[in-house]
C-alpha cells in the first residue's frame, strides 16, 4: 500500500509513480461528493470515478492499471471531503498482490 499526498483543497492535481505507470489523478469536489479522474501515460483510464470510503476506484482489469485506489477514512467510515483529503481522508493505492478479487 503507498499513500499518496493530497492536499485539503476542492480541486487538485497530482502526479505519482504507481506500480511502475506514471499517473495523473485528478480530484475535485463537487455538489454530490469527491471525484476522481486517473491517467496513466497521460490517456484517461476512469473518469468520474465517485470517490467513496473504501471502496476502490478503478475495480476493472481490463482497463489496464495495475493495481488499484481507494480512499479510507482514519477516523470512522465517512465518504471523503475537500475538507480532510490528506489527513483525515487518504487516498491509497494497492498493488496487485494487495487485491483481493
Amino acid at each position: 500500500m503507498q499513500i499518496i499526498p493530497l492536499q485539503a483543497v476542492p480541486s487538485q492535481s497530482v502526479k505519482a509513480q504507481l506500480g511502475n505507470q506514471p499517473c495523473k489523478i485528478v480530484i475535485q469536489q463537487k455538489l454530490y461528493g469527491v471525484f476522481l479522474d486517473l491517467y496513466v501515460n497521460e490517456v484517461l483510464l476512469v473518469a468520474g470515478v465517485i470517490c467513496q470510503d473504501r471502496n476502490r476506484l478503478v475495480r476493472s482489469a481490463y482497463i489496464g492499471f495495475v493495481g488499484d485506489l481507494m480512499f479510507e477514512d482514519l477516523q470512522g467510515a465517512e465518504d471523503p471531503t475537500a475538507n480532510g483529503l490528506g489527513s483525515r481522508f487518504q487516498l491509497v493505492y494497492l498493488d496487485a498482490s494487495e487485491l483481493v478479487n
